[in-house]
């Protein structure tokens, strides 16, 4: 099958316009979705009737279930659904005011549990489909400051990786993007928001808002080729990073985890006890 049929969340900037256009470019078809359809008006005017304008936001259960059936109805498949909108609350774990954290969380975690739930009934029937989550560098190792938005990608990475092993007898792939620091608009009053700052954690403030100025960004336009390659291949990869920035953190965080593991490794055994084990019989 060449021409496949994208649901695409968070459509109208960033990673999701730019992987929606390459999409198209290429033949594609994409429901396109956005909080405000006019956002997605130059999308439909350059390619007509291969895109499908839809209004959702992912907070609205009721929204994402009508939004999955009519692009379904339209297009008759859904080939990739590829979870995009989110956005980031920053602050230190005592700055962060819950109601923000359930804001964010309701988005970057629930509001990809729905898509993904309201999706899977079309895509067990068909046998096939792909899903496709932007995560985040930021979903495998946590920064000062940026806790809240850790907490979230962590909690996509656990949904995604028990995802996987749930739907592979279906014929349902499962990729999870994990981009490091690129030039989108992501940084926006509309895709970050700044806790109220404690005097006590100014500091670290600063160092972390310093450091973040002095990364160096990648391109957005230059992973559209590999996203395609992505949901081309016939076994595409659980996780995927974006950007150099990636592997080299993974390395350096998961050998410190296993060395502070190792080191602990004759307490952990001994805390098993005898070995024994009971356990309750049945009849």
């Amino acid at each position: 099958m060449s021409e496949k049929i994208w649901f695409i969340t968070g459509a109208s900037r960033g990673f999701g316009r730019i992987w929606a256009e390459a999409a198209l470019e290429r033949g594609d078809k994409v429901a396109a979705t956005a909080r405000n359809t006019e956002s997605l008006s130059e999308l439909a005017s350059r390619f007509g009737d291969k895109v499908l304008p839809l209004q959702l936001d992912v907070t609205d259960a009721d929204g994402v279930r009508r939004a999955v059936a009519d692009a379904h109805r339209h297009f008759g498949r859904l080939d990739v659904v590829l979870n995009n909108a989110g956005y980031a609350l920053v602050g230190a774990i005592e700055e962060v005011d819950e109601k923000d954290l359930r804001a964010e969380l309701d988005t970057n975690v629930f509001g990809m549990l729905r898509v993904i739930q309201a999706s899977l009934p079309y895509l067990r029937a068909q046998g096939s489909g792909h899903i496709v989550s932007v995560s985040s560098v930021a979903g495998i190792v946590a920064n000062p400051i940026a806790g809240a938005y850790n907490m979230s990608k962590w909690a996509v990475e656990a949904m995604h990786e028990a995802l996987a092993q749930e739907v592979e007898g279906f014929g349902i792939k499962v990729t999870l993007i994990e981009p490091g620091a690129y030039a989108t608009d992501f940084a926006s009053a509309t895709s970050l928001k700044i806790s109220e700052g404690l005097e006590a954690y100014a500091p670290l403030r600063e160092q972390a808002f310093t450091a973040g100025a002095k990364m160096e960004f990648g391109d957005p336009r230059a992973t559209a080729a590999a996203i395609l390659k992505l949901v081309d291949v016939e076994t595409p990869p659980l996780r995927f990073f974006l950007g150099t920035e990636g592997l080299p953190v993974a390395r350096a965080a998961y050998s410190a985890r296993l060395s502070a593991w190792e080191a602990w490794e004759a307490e952990s055994n001994a805390a098993q006890g005898n070995g024994k084990q009971h356990t309750i019989a049945t009849l």
